[in-house]
């Protein structure tokens, strides 16, 4: 076994880092940083306040500036940082060989690239994230690798494509693998903070994974590789989840609405008339030519046991109405035809699962996906002949 001499430094301009130097020939260095810390630092500096999280930040007076500092660290500031600390410390190399030629060079060994989302309560991104879990255990097939790393997967790519939930106390994470690289997803929350933070971390091992070169003049174009997993990976999962709906939109379905003078009466989600029409909806959304009343008539007394004439056409004009109002289909225009949006896969996607608080974080949900992904999972329930 050899030596390793550690050197544990808190520099100016980078916060906390260290230095461990190999004993023997070539006498191999490793530097490792927090660009966070680095971040903190910055602002300090600048006299902008903020409140940190572990490795992020949870508010800031000047929200702007430190993505702008995160963007300005470079390969120039990281390589003078090691040259000012080995102008300083004691390491192999002496004058005469750095005169000879024999100098540090820095290339990149691991890389990590994070995104950390804030909510407004713990509970929130506990129960964000118990749902993401619960919807993306096949994450780490190949299909889904290639998608969130943006390269081509064949029989020989090296390494398992696989999804791994870890639980570390009563916090789990995330963990999805392609091949020296990983993606890493979990909570990020310091003691006597409300907020929390949901964080989604690339670990590049390998940039050759990446088909990027070990030098530190790569580190542009690694990063951006890492930040476009962070969110395709965030995309993936939101096309499952972000279109669940919260609370609010909840309750509002459950109250009277009035749009452009016209009022109508609540959707209540306990009403099953109400979850059949839902379901209803949702064989509809396929038909390019949308439905009529009488379409709607006739699907609603199968469901619910009727015969088709015991239902009033005032009564399915009343439902239509309700409808409408509540946004969850559309007339076309010049027709007596309707079509349901898009906000219909939502709501029952919603109501499938227990209600939840919801905390939406990422961009607005491609519900166009989401309502695909509802009516798929209903085809597979219904009882096959």
């Amino acid at each position: 076994m050899i030596n390793q001499f550690y050197c544990y430094c808190l520099d100016e301009e980078f916060g906390p880092f260290f230095l461990k130097f190999a004993s023997y020939f070539p006498y191999n260095a490793k530097l490792c940083l927090n660009g966070h810390e680095y971040a903190k630092c910055q602002l300090r500096r600048e006299g902008i306040g903020f409140k940190a999280l572990d490795n992020g930040f949870v508010s800031c007076q000047d929200p702007e500036r430190p993505q702008t500092i995160c963007e300005q660290l470079g390969p120039p500031q990281i390589d003078a940082l090691l040259r000012r600390w080995l102008s300083m410390l004691p390491h192999p190399f002496t004058a005469a060989d750095r005169e000879a030629g024999y100098r540090y060079d820095l290339s990149i060994l691991q890389a990590e690239f994070s995104l950390t989302q804030i909510l407004d309560r713990p509970l929130h991104g506990r129960i964000l994230f118990e749902e993401i879990i619960r919807e993306n255990l096949d994450i780490g097939r190949p299909d889904m690798v290639q998608l969130i790393f943006d390269r081509r997967v064949t029989k020989r790519t090296p390494g398992r494509f696989r999804t791994r939930v870890l639980t570390d106390g009563v916090i789990p994470s995330l963990h999805v693998d392609y091949k020296s690289s990983r993606i890493k997803q979990y909570f990020n929350q310091v003691p006597d903070v409300p907020e929390v933070g949901a964080r989604t971390e690339t670990t590049i091992n390998n940039t050759r994974d990446c088909s990027i070169g070990k030098r530190m003049c790569n580190l542009p174009a690694l990063r951006q590789v890492g930040f476009q997993a962070n969110r395709r990976l965030l995309q993936v999962q939101r096309l499952s989840h972000d279109c669940a709906m919260g609370e609010q939109v909840l309750h509002q379905l459950n109250r009277p609405v009035e749009v452009n003078g016209q009022r109508t009466s609540a959707l209540r989600t306990t009403d099953l008339r109400v979850l059949a029409l839902w379901h209803l909806l949702v064989w509809f959304r396929l038909l390019i030519r949308g439905f009529a009343n009488h379409d709607l008539r006739e699907q609603l007394a199968l469901l619910t046991g009727q015969s088709p004439n015991t239902i009033a056409q005032g009564r399915m004009s009343y439902d239509l109405r309700r409808l409408r109002l509540h946004g969850m289909i559309e007339r076309i225009p010049k027709t007596h035809r309707y079509r349901v949006t898009a906000a219909c896969g939502a709501v029952l996607h919603a109501h499938s699962r227990p209600v939840i608080p919801s905390g939406s974080v990422s961009d607005p949900p491609q519900r166009s996906s989401c309502f695909f992904r509802v009516a798929a999972r209903f085809r597979e329930n219904r009882p096959r002949n």
